[in-house]
């Protein structure tokens, strides 16, 4: 199955929440951006972009099951639901497994092991940071301290006017 496919099978699995649809795209859009950007390779490039498109996949059950979705309930649930979501999707075992630790892992900053989970925390962050309104302080000290593209140091700057 393409990233397209993924992302069409994303949105129906949404059920119509346009909130969280337009996450994932935004998210997806960014993790896009900054791995090509920064010339990752192209299988750690396909994994990125499917841990994007299905990184909140637990905020439905989350909200279901705790009245909320907050960052570690998503990480607890997401990886199974993840995988179950991705059977049949032409990824393989090893791509699935990669896929399923960055959802469980996408709330976690301290245990970054690769640069697809880092290009992950940063393009979900930038997502937040806007959807949320993050304050100047929170993304400069962002920036500083866990930001390690150039990508996304340059993209910080640019929507968010820090550092000027």
């Amino acid at each position: 199955m393409s990233i397209s496919g993924i992302i069409q099978k994303m949105i129906d699995f949404y059920d119509g929440n346009l909130h969280d649809i337009d996450h994932f795209l935004k998210v997806w859009s960014y993790a896009k951006l900054i791995g090509e950007q920064e010339s990752i390779d192209s299988e750690t490039q396909r994994v990125l972009e499917v841990a994007a498109v299905v990184h909140d996949i637990a905020c439905p059950l989350c909200r279901r099951k705790y009245g909320q979705a907050d960052g570690r309930h998503q990480e607890l649930e997401g990886g199974a639901l993840a995988v179950e979501f991705l059977q049949g999707s032409g990824l393989s075992k090893t791509e699935i497994a990669r896929v399923a630790y960055l959802v469980a892992h996408h709330h976690t900053v301290d245990a970054i092991d690769g640069i697809d989970y880092q290009i992950l925390i940063e393009a979900d962050y930038i997502v937040n940071a806007g959807e949320s309104a993050y304050s100047a302080a929170n993304i400069t000290r962002f920036d500083r301290e866990y930001v390690k593209t150039e990508t996304t140091h340059a993209l910080l700057r640019s929507i968010f006017k820090i550092g000027e």
